[in-house]
């Protein structure tokens, strides 16, 4: 495995992630060589643009093992991109470069065996098309990984949704005994391997104060059933929890992860607490990868008003690793 490098696709190229990282670059000497998967000429546009003075480096991945690099320059791969003016409006135009990024990135991740990896953000419904749920769909499906959890980390308290990018009314049907036990067990992996720590966690009911007036309870009938199945595994669990309170001090200081039963059930709350503090960690996958905890945010475009706290984060996190 190459623990060298951190590999960065930069993702939507009319977004907000050339700024924060060049804060991020600006703010943070970094132990582990950046190589960044853009457009030479977006980089130099937005660098104008947002007075950033950095010399940049051009690399063939074709010979990266031949390089010495560090973080003095931007190491860059070169994707071609026709762009003539700093942060044009985001549509469909892009996503040919997005998705010669990933493919550039993932036969790099194959070739040199890389395992530290972060993408800056995309517009789901214009570059995926519905035909993935979210990026941490479209690289497992890459890399033929059927099992994985999306887990927004934070030192102190992290959350998972059972279910990621998926309208509400379909939620009931993912909520079973094999997807919980599945996301369980690659939570306790993660925490055990990486952070060397067996994690607690808590499970949030589906259901208003996990009571529903259905003949059907979820809650009930499914969640409760798997908690206790995964006790006598020798998972640390706790729950189902009202999701309405738990998020209050006393409660959250007790446990390390949070599964909640859809995305905004946790993610709502935890971008509360910690706002940019957070990294959205992708498990299952052959390596690490990260996704800073914001989007692409078209309104802040050029403003050099956006606050690089996740990617720093982010980066430190795969320094440690």
């Amino acid at each position: 495995m190459n623990s060298k490098y951190i590999l960065i696709v930069s993702g939507e190229p009319n977004s907000i992630f050339s700024e924060v990282l060049f804060k991020a670059l600006k703010k943070e000497k970094f132990k582990n060589p950046i190589i960044l998967i853009s457009s030479k000429k977006i980089i130099e546009i937005q660098m104008r643009h947002l007075k950033f003075k950095k010399k940049i480096k051009v690399l063939d991945f074709r010979k990266l093992n031949e390089y010495k690099l560090d973080n003095k320059s931007i190491n860059l791969i070169n994707v071609n991109y026709n762009q003539r003016r700093p942060f044009e409006k985001i549509s469909k135009n892009s996503n040919k470069f997005i998705s010669e990024s990933f493919k550039l990135a993932i036969q790099i991740i194959k070739k040199y065996k890389i395992v530290k990896f972060i993408n800056g953000p995309v517009v789901k419904k214009t570059f995926l098309q519905k035909k993935y749920l979210g990026i941490t769909e479209y690289i497992s499906k890459k890399f033929n990984i059927m099992n994985n959890a999306m887990l927004i980390y934070n030192k102190d308290l992290s959350v998972c949704p059972l279910t990621t990018h998926l309208p509400l009314k379909s939620v009931t049907r993912k909520v079973t005994k094999n997807n919980i036990f599945d996301k369980i067990e690659l939570i306790n992996n993660f925490f055990k391997k990486k952070l060397n720590k067996k994690p607690k966690i808590a499970i949030l009911g589906l259901n208003p104060h996990c009571e529903s007036i259905s003949k059907f309870n979820e809650d009930e009938k499914i969640i409760k059933p798997t908690i206790k199945l995964l006790n006598k595994k020798d998972f640390n669990v706790s729950g189902p929890f009202s999701a309405d309170t738990f998020f209050i001090k006393k409660n959250r200081k007790k446990f390390n992860v949070v599964l909640g039963m859809y995305h905004d059930q946790v993610l709502t709350p935890i971008k509360t607490l910690y706002e940019y503090d957070a990294i959205n960690i992708t498990l299952g996958l052959p390596f690490i990868r990260i996704s800073p905890d914001h989007g692409p945010n078209e309104k802040m475009l050029g403003k050099n008003l956006s606050d690089p706290t996740s990617l720093i984060q982010a980066i430190k996190f795969l320094d440690k690793s």
